[in-house]
Parts: structure tokens; sequence; C-alpha cells
């Protein structure tokens, strides 16, 4: 343990200029921590334009700090960010895939070279404002740490973390874990906090809110082709299979497109069903629930267990996106870095690229990315 004056020891706490990483890092100070804050900046390249907060984030966080009487650092991860996980994020596209690069922004960033930052200045551990839970455990005499949910299930961010192995669990503490997104708000009202009435950010993690398709037309090229209904119909021109996802309802540009009716003599809506690479086709379909649009199993590669070791063959529980329910499902095999599970209800536009994770009640067991 470094040599601070505190007897629970150092913690860096990843403090963003949002109210649930300023709660963090007051939360810890009352347990007793020697607390530092430290502020990631992980974009940079239009940081003057309107939809890059960054600085006035800095502002805030650096208030907070100030406030609580912490120190805070800020410490510059662009070049991290823009080789590990921006880099990845459009080679995924360009494949005609949709990744999370939130989950990979946590695996690379915020628990490796934020982790490894932190270590290098004396720190016992590191915090962030994640909503999950850590749980040490003790089995035949071994040691290991267990990634739960949230106890707030409409905050759970278990899904974004299931790459974590336990190296990385073993030095994080999540103190928002036990608390709901109510009182972290009510704690930053009471405390004073100058951003206790922030808005949560939104967006992905350094796209933010700027406009998604034109952000990406920046970075990938347009490369137009034909949307054609699973009848072979041509019903419209895309600008590139990179700019859609599966399950993509608005913005395909086929609005005018009539094709089947409801009873009541409306349109029904039009859904981004298949990519066809090969032949740079966009297939699409109508109806929420077109066959197309529904699958019974998938296929994950590149897994990555939180004990370190694939679960046995059983049934579980799983999200095939953040926004899900879990759904139950059999892990039918495991072989190396691959694994397949078939679920009981079919799953809606389960999209290629995202991340399938899998709990076993509460317990989040890991992952991998659907193919």
């Amino acid at each position: 343990m470094s040599q601070t004056s505190s007897k629970k020891g150092r913690i860096v706490v990843g403090m963003s200029g949002g109210v649930d990483s300023s709660v963090t890092a007051w939360l810890l100070k009352q347990q007793g921590y020697d607390v530092l804050g430290l502020f990631m900046k992980n974009w940079e390249d239009d940081d003057d334009s309107e939809y890059c907060s960054s600085r006035q984030d800095w502002l805030d966080a650096a208030s907070v700090a100030d406030l609580i009487g912490v120190d805070i650092e800020a410490v510059n991860f662009a070049a991290e960010y823009k080789d590990r996980v921006f880099g990845e994020f459009l080679r995924e596209y360009s494949a005609g895939r949709t990744p999370n690069p939130d989950v990979l922004c946590n695996a690379e960033i915020k628990f490796k070279a934020f982790l490894d930052h932190a270590m290098s200045l004396g720190a016992d551990l590191i915090a962030t404002g994640h909503y999950a839970r850590v749980r040490e455990v003790e089995q035949g005499g071994q040691r290991s740490f267990q990634l739960l949910k949230a106890v707030d299930g409409s905050k759970d961010q278990s899904y974004f973390l299931h790459r974590l192995n336990q190296a990385q669990l073993s030095r994080t503490r999540f103190p928002l874990g036990d608390i709901t997104k109510q009182e972290v708000r009510r704690i930053a009202a009471e405390i004073g906090l100058p951003n206790a009435t922030k808005k949560d950010s939104t967006g992905i993690c350094f796209i933010g809110e700027r406009p998604f398709r034109e952000f990406l037309n920046r970075y990938l090229p347009t490369k137009p082709g034909p949307i054609k209904t699973p009848e072979g119909e041509v019903v419209g021109q895309h600008q590139g299979l990179a700019f859609h996802t599966l399950g993509q309802r608005k913005g395909l540009g086929i609005g005018g497109v009539k094709g089947r009716q409801r009873e009541d003599g409306t349109a029904e809506a039009w859904y981004a069903a298949r990519k066809d690479m090969a032949t740079n086709t966009l297939y699409v379909v109508q109806g929420h629930d077109h066959p197309w649009l529904l699958a019974n199993t998938l296929s994950a590669t590149d897994a990555s267990w939180i004990s370190g070791a694939p679960p046995q063959p059983g049934e579980y529980a799983a999200k095939t996106r953040y926004r899900q329910a879990d759904a139950t499902c059999q892990l039918d095999s495991v072989i190396g870095g691959d694994f397949t599970l078939t679920f009981r209800t079919p799953q809606w536009a389960v999209t290629p690229g995202q991340s399938a994770v899998l709990y076993d009640g509460d317990v989040c067991l890991g992952g991998g990315i659907i193919v």
C-alpha cells in the first residue's frame, strides 16, 4: 500500500464532470480514502465544435474537486483512444458490423490505460461512476472477484463492463452500484455540487451528441448501393452499408415506398434487416415482427470471461444489446473464444458486432462479439 495520509490508501477516481463520478469521489472521501480525481481527455479531433463538451466537462470536474476537497489532474489518452478504440470502431463499421465502442473503451482505456496511469501515481485502487458492483468470493481457498448488476436495474452498466478481468476487478470500486440514480441526484443536491442537475451525457462515448451519420461520413467513404425487399424489388439507394444497422427504422430514405398496408390503410414501417457485403445490398422488410428480424440462435467470437474460464454449458440469461431485458438462453458450446446461444423466445434484430453478454442471476459472466 502506498504511503498516504489515509489508512484506506489512495484511490484514483475517473472524474468526467458528470454527477455520477462527482458523487463517487465524494462517497469515497467520506469512506476515508485518499482520493485523487483524474479527468480523461479521450478525443480531440473537433474539440472546438458545438458537440464537444470536454472543456466544460473539465471545468465542472475541477469545480467539484475544489468543493469536495480533493486534488484533480487531467490526462490525455487521445492517442491511445484513436489507436485502440476508434481504429477498431472504423474497421468494424467498414466490414458492415455495428460495434459497441463503449465496451471497447472500458476494456482498453478506462480499465487499462487509466488503471496503469493510476498505479503509476501510487494508487492502490481505482473507481468510476459506473452502475455495477464487485463482489469478492472465496472458493476452495481461492479468492476471486465477480461483476454484479447494479441495484438500480434501470441504470445497470455491467453489459459495458463484461470484458473486465480478475486483475482489473480486484483493483476497482463502483460505489454507485448499491444506490439508485435518484439517490445520487439527492446526494449531489444536498452537498451543493455545482453539477447536481447536469443532464446525463448520452450517445457514444466519443461521438457524444453530434449527428451520427454526419460524423461517420467524415471517416468512411460513401459506397452507394441498392436497397431491396426480400423479393428482390429495388425500393431505394443507400449511401453505404456502414451507415446502417440491423433493426434501423428511421433514416432509411424510403418513407414514400408504401408496400404492405395495415387493415386501416396505413403502411407498415420498414426496417433494415440484412446486409449483403458481396453485392453491397441493404435488405429491408416491413413490420416489426418480420421473420428476417428474429433469431433463435446466435454465434459469438472473441469471448472474454470474468472468472478467467468459460462457464459450463447450460441455461443462463443473455443480453444482445444494452437496453434489453435478460432473455433466457442455453449456452450450447464453448470452443476456444467462440460460443453459441439458443434462445427460448426469438430475439429481435440480433446485430453482428454488438456484444452478447451472459448472466447467471445478478452475476455477469462475460460475453463475446456477435458474428
